[in-house]
């Protein structure tokens, strides 16, 4: 097994990893895997799963401070990237998964979803300072890790891309396929600023597929659409500590038709589970970081009538009580 292989000389400017399972005893496989990627996300294996025999591998290519690419396959896991996890450390990237082989389902990005989209799919976009839990099955994904203002080319609000999934069925999501595929063979072999060049021009293919998909890409009208999904995202965060904040008041507020204001926070699960999500979402980073404020003053100055609405919210979003989230976070930055 080659373990952790020292960069490339700076003269290259690319730095390589390669991480392998395969030379370890079977007993070790899972729980080595799950500690090399630990410092992105957490690998929830059962009892068995880690007796079991685990087949994983990864090459990661780093160039310069903001991009990087990963070539991983790797047996089906568990995979979850959790509140208490993103309040402790600073990953910010932003995600985007190609499967060449295998695929991604049960794919939860949103508090207000209470069961995963069993959808499976061939891309997913990521933001990683969201929480998210998913089944990655047996797979080749390629991997892009890049800042967000690539995205927000497309997404008025960057953090709009989190959680969505796409099949390849198009012509141009085929051309994305193509173009991961390609980068995973030559970046080997590439100087760095031809492969700088090759991972921003993927994640600028891929930001495009999702922002068509999502109908913010293409005309005159969807041009239209993405004004006004920033507008209102920007009017909600705006307002979110007041208790008047409501779809209702959105729309009032912003003159805008209700049908189509709806309609773009349909994979959101409607404008009221995003309102929602935003506050449950701030909840939780100021549990973590505002030791100073209780429980009640973080409920009441997000707009929750009572500590106890706040605490079922709370605690169905993230199947734990606002005390426990601290403590656990508390934990878990000691």
């Amino acid at each position: 097994m080659t373990n952790n292989v020292p960069p490339e000389l700076p003269s290259s400017g690319i730095a390589h990893s390669h991480f392998d399972v395969m030379s370890l005893p079977p007993s070790r496989q899972l729980l080595a895997w799950r500690e090399r990627v630990s410092h992105v996300i957490d690998v929830l294996p059962s009892r068995s799963d880690v007796k079991m025999p685990f087949r994983a591998s990864i090459d990661r290519y780093g160039v310069g401070d903001d991009l990087s690419f990963t070539d991983c396959r790797s047996e089906t896991m568990i995979l979850e990237r959790s509140l208490a996890r993103i309040s402790t450390d600073n990953k910010r990237d932003f995600m985007f998964h190609v499967f060449l082989e295998g695929d991604v389902d049960n794919v939860t990005a949103r508090p207000s979803a209470r069961t995963g989209a069993a959808t499976r799919a061939t891309f997913l976009a990521l933001d990683l300072g969201q929480p998210v839990r998913m089944r990655r099955n047996t797979c080749h994904v390629l991997s892009f890790f890049v800042p967000g203002t690539l995205t927000a080319k497309i997404f008025p609000d960057p953090e709009a891309v989190h959680g969505r999934m796409m099949r390849n069925e198009t012509p141009f999501t085929q051309l994305v396929v193509e173009h991961a595929a390609t980068l995973s063979r030559e970046i080997p072999f590439m100087d760095p600023s031809a492969a700088r060049s090759a991972i921003l021009a993927g994640a600028e293919l891929l930001v495009t597929a999702f922002g068509k998909d999502a109908g913010l890409t293409g005309n005159a009208r969807s041009a239209v659409r993405a004004a006004m999904f920033g507008r209102v995202r920007r009017y909600i965060q705006a307002n979110l500590r007041s208790d008047a904040l409501s779809p209702e008041s959105v729309v009032q507020a912003l003159q805008l038709a209700r049908p189509s204001v709806y309609r773009l926070f349909q994979h959101e699960g409607g404008l009221n589970a995003y309102i929602r999500h935003l506050r449950l979402k701030q909840a939780a980073e100021e549990l973590a970081r505002c030791q100073h404020l209780s429980v009640t003053e973080i409920a009441f100055g997000l707009g929750f009538t009572s500590s106890s609405d706040f605490t079922r919210a709370f605690r169905r979003a993230f199947d734990m009580a606002p005390r426990d989230f601290r403590e656990a976070s508390l934990n878990k930055a000691a």
